[in-house]
């Protein structure tokens, strides 16, 4: 009878602390006294720690305490705001803080002189500090699905980066600062607000990638076919009426593609003046031929 009546109690509290208030979401790795430090994945090139999808709004204390950290995945959480203190982990190459509440980030992030990839992606940015300029090792940046409009002019001293995805904001034109990038070979810029693409493009020597998609660009600029490292061209869902004469230059384009992965031309659902629409059915070998004879007659 007693061992019976010990076994319900037991399960009773099972049932309760199964239905009880949740532990703050970086304490449950931490039971049992463990040190933060255990946290700490060692991989073959960096260590690493990930607190993905713990629904925290704040971040940790003891977070600033781990120096040794080189990738840093906070991400799809709700964070609101970053403290200063990111500042002190100034051996991360690999932040993640993509799908998250933030409105802005600290200027100390200009502190993290080794990092080369950053994701701040989905988040509620209206600027990006001048600091981030500072981080002069940063390779790849993803700023896209926020609301900034403008960059500042201070990142045309990020020379080592080579991809940039700004999409999913409210760009009226491209910031100037961009085309002082001369290593990029990723640039998207889809789903903005750009109604021209300056001649200042063709700067961008390296680009392979370039997505225009999705905003109100009227028609390409000449400078843009001089670009010949260009692999795939995505100037899809846009108010593009005509098409420069040189672009047959670009011979590094393969196709007319239709599926978004693809690389080649994306010229689809713009309203192309005839019969350039005829033509660009015929694929892009066809289409060049138009454009290489009609600048040969005009």
């Amino acid at each position: 009878m007693g061992t019976e009546h010990s076994k319900n109690e037991e399960r009773r509290s099972m049932v309760f602390l199964r239905k009880g208030p949740k532990l703050p979401a970086w304490e449950d790795a931490l039971l049992a006294g463990r040190e933060p430090k255990s946290l700490l994945k060692r991989g073959l090139r960096y260590v690493s720690l990930s607190l993905i999808m713990k629904g925290m709004t704040s971040t940790p204390d003891f977070l600033w305490g781990l120096h040794e950290v080189q990738k840093l995945n906070l991400s799809r959480n709700q964070l609101v705001v970053i403290p200063p203190s990111l500042g002190k982990l100034d051996r991360l190459v690999v932040l993640n803080l993509g799908g998250n509440c933030l409105k802005c980030l600290p200027k100390e992030i200009g502190l993290l002189r080794n990092l080369k990839v950053l994701f701040v992606n989905m988040n509620c940015l209206k600027e990006v500090p001048a600091e981030l300029s500072l981080c002069r090792k940063l390779e790849v940046l993803s700023l896209s699905h926020n609301c900034i409009s403008q960059l500042p002019l201070s990142f045309t001293d990020l020379t080592s980066l080579r991809k940039l995805n700004l999409s999913n904001n409210r760009f009226v034109q491209i910031p100037l600062c961009i085309f002082a990038l001369r290593s990029l070979d990723f640039l998207h810029l889809g789903s903005n607000k750009l109604e021209n693409i300056a001649e200042s493009i063709q700067y961008l020597v390296n680009l392979q990638i370039f997505i225009v998609e999705n905003n109100n660009i009227r028609s390409l600029p000449r400078s843009l076919c001089y670009i010949s490292t260009l692999e795939l061209l995505n100037a899809d869902y846009n108010a593009i009426q005509t098409l420069p004469d040189d672009l047959y230059l670009l011979h590094r384009l393969r196709r007319i593609a239709w599926n978004p992965m693809d690389k080649g031309l994306h010229i689809a659902h713009n309203p192309l003046s005839r019969p350039l629409p005829e033509v660009v059915e015929g694929g892009l070998d066809v289409l060049f031929n138009y454009l290489r004879d009609k600048k040969e007659h005009n």
